[in-house]
């Protein structure tokens, strides 16, 4: 049995934790968070190999994972479907499967307000520093800190997100205050919009009620959107990013900060280019958040004792869909490299030499599903076949040879 330490308790450490203990490896968590991350991110696309970790990792997957949309429809901007596909999927949320996996996970396995200061790597284990002073020692750490990683940024200085041009605007807006119209011809399916140069997509997940606060019952569910707008210069971004009181939050400005005066103007900006149905969500959802599009690429996975996953590791733009479904394969690529070579820096490196091709591929191909929407400033965009959008975002992996990007990108 080894002595492993996650750093980041998020859902791909959630899910690398859990698998790692049944396989029986002394795991802690270390998140940084004084509290639970409950309440954080919103809607999540699940594909089979996303299920078959959380299965793998404890998780209850059955009916209440989510909710299940048989078809993909494309609204033009007085409402009417200009296409539709058949294409079931299940759709969840960030809250949904925190819950499940840290459910999965004892308590006495998940450290909160355990803020990672430095990490030492010694010749046969691996040191961290805590803020607090704190001193722990294990055979392997596992890095899923997140974009902003911590332990990436002290092993890797140089590797930094790298803006995309272009902001999300996201919410969830409760099924029960939207108009019948809405709720019958948008509300049952993936959804999308496609204005020039940008794109709106969205499609329903369970609500915050019942005991659980995980209710697919009509009528309980909420509607989750997101909408990808341009913001080409470092001044926009700047501007979207201060809030009320001038102050600049350049990591990511959090949703209650968001100033009232760009909700208003993403508001009136949905009426003039979006569908009613579209226009009528965004205008009823209470707090819409703004997410800058980052990707992010790192060189190298292993350190010796020491491996990157998830977000630190890979950043794909969200047109994938596959943010979570790639922890899982990291998180599960990880737990099969150490059961075939042990708690050892050579299975580190057999996890690197599996994962980063994959990985990077994913992020490549993210790319080129949102080069429309980070054009030049002045630069028109293109004429956009919406099968191509329709078919293309968030997809399951094992459909990427059949709907290459470059095939529908005209």
């Amino acid at each position: 049995m080894a002595r492993i330490l996650v750093v980041g308790g998020s859902l791909g450490g959630l899910m690398a934790a859990n698998l790692l203990l049944r396989a029986g490896h002394d795991v802690t968590v270390l998140e940084r968070s004084p509290r639970s991350l409950q309440g954080r991110g919103a809607g999540i696309v699940t594909h089979e190999g996303l299920r078959q970790t959380l299965r793998a990792a404890g998780a209850v997957v059955d009916e209440t994972l989510g909710v299940p949309v048989a078809e993909r429809v494309v609204l033009g901007p007085e409402g009417q479907a200009l296409c539709r596909w058949a294409h079931p999927q299940i759709l969840t949320s960030w809250g949904r499967l925190y819950t499940l996996l840290n459910e999965a996970l004892p308590a006495e396995r998940h450290r909160l307000g355990a803020a990672v200061d430095s990490v030492t790597a010694l010749k046969d284990s691996v040191q961290v520093q805590l803020a607090g002073g704190e001193v722990l020692q294990a055979d392997l750490l596992i890095a899923a800190d997140g974009i902003r990683s911590t332990v990436r940024q002290q092993w890797l200085p140089e590797v930094k997100p790298l803006y995309a041009g272009y902001v999300a605007w996201r919410g969830v807006c409760d099924e029960a205050v939207l108009s019948r119209h809405t709720r019958e011809t948008l509300f049952p399916h993936f959804g999308f919009g496609l204005p020039a140069g940008e794109q709106m997509i969205g499609y329903p997940v369970a609500g915050d009620h019942g005991a659980q606060g995980n209710s697919t019952a009509v009528g309980q569910r909420r509607w989750n959107f997101v909408w990808y707008r341009p913001a080409p210069t470092p001044a926009e971004l700047q501007a979207l990013l201060t809030d009320a009181d001038g102050v600049h939050h350049a990591e990511g400005i959090p949703p209650q900060l968001v100033s009232r005066r760009h909700i208003a103007a993403m508001r009136q900006a949905a009426r003039e280019k979006l569908a009613p149905q579209f226009a009528e969500i965004v205008e009823k959802t209470a707090q819409p958040f703004l997410q800058p599009i980052y990707d992010l690429v790192s060189p190298q996975l292993a350190h010796g004792r020491i491996a990157l996953m998830g977000d630190a590791a890979f950043v794909a733009r969200p047109h994938v869909g596959m943010g979570v479904a790639k922890a899982g394969d990291d998180a599960a690529a990880l737990a099969a490299c150490i059961a075939l070579h042990g708690a050892t820096p050579e299975a580190l490196q057999r996890y690197e030499a599996e994962r980063h091709a994959s990985a990077a591929a994913v992020v490549q191909r993210a790319r080129l599903l949102g080069a429309p929407l980070a054009l030049p400033p002045g630069s028109a965009p293109p004429y956009r076949d919406p099968r191509g959008p329709m078919q293309q975002t968030a997809i399951d992996p094992a459909l990427f040879e059949t709907y290459p990007p470059e095939a529908l990108a005209a």
